[in-house]
């Protein structure tokens, strides 16, 4: 009785095994691929504009290298996710820089848009990944008079190679 239990364990494992190893893995190329799949507007609490905005889109890499770890700090990996504001401004789409005024020196600093994804690499010797990001962007800007926006944005992995750019539809805020 314990030798047919004993083989028919081994006879499992083996059929388990092929079917793992008959997977189809996953192959992308090693740049970075994005694609655009949503951009939600979110309204606070008794406010008839939105506020903030979140960008989601996904991604594919071949080798896996997507993400950045804590200490990398210093470019070109300082931020992994780059992100363009646009206005529409009288029928023309024009990048657009927000800066901030320091009031206590008068210093005028550049804002950005840009983020960071942490490493995403995997732990199998398959490092093909997808998957979605969601990042939520700050997107009222009540000095401008124009209410209709937009944002393009692509990732840079560890090997520094570039995805492709993405762009949201127009955005009324």
């Amino acid at each position: 009785m314990k030798k047919i239990f004993f083989k028919n364990i081994i006879l499992i494992i083996a059929i388990a095994g092929m079917f793992y190893a008959c997977r189809k893995k996953d192959v992308y190329p090693v740049e970075p691929e994005i694609k655009f799949e949503n951009f939600l507007t979110i309204y606070n609490y008794g406010q008839s504009y939105p506020e903030r905005g979140v960008l989601v889109f996904s991604f594919t890499d071949g080798d896996g290298d997507i993400g950045l770890f804590q200490y990398d700090t210093i470019p070109p990996y300082d931020y992994n996710l780059f992100i363009s504001y646009f206005e529409i401004q009288n029928g023309d789409t024009i990048e657009v820089f927000l800066t901030q005024t320091d009031p206590s020196t008068g210093d005028v600093d550049t804002l950005n848009f840009n983020g960071r994804i942490p490493i995403l690499t995997p732990l199998s010797s398959n490092k093909s990944i997808s998957g979605e990001v969601e990042d939520t962007l700050f997107i009222h800007d009540p000095t401008s008079p124009f209410d209709t926006i937009m944002f393009k944005a692509y990732i840079v992995d560890r090997a520094l190679h570039h995805s492709n750019t993405i762009t949201t539809p127009l955005i009324v805020r």
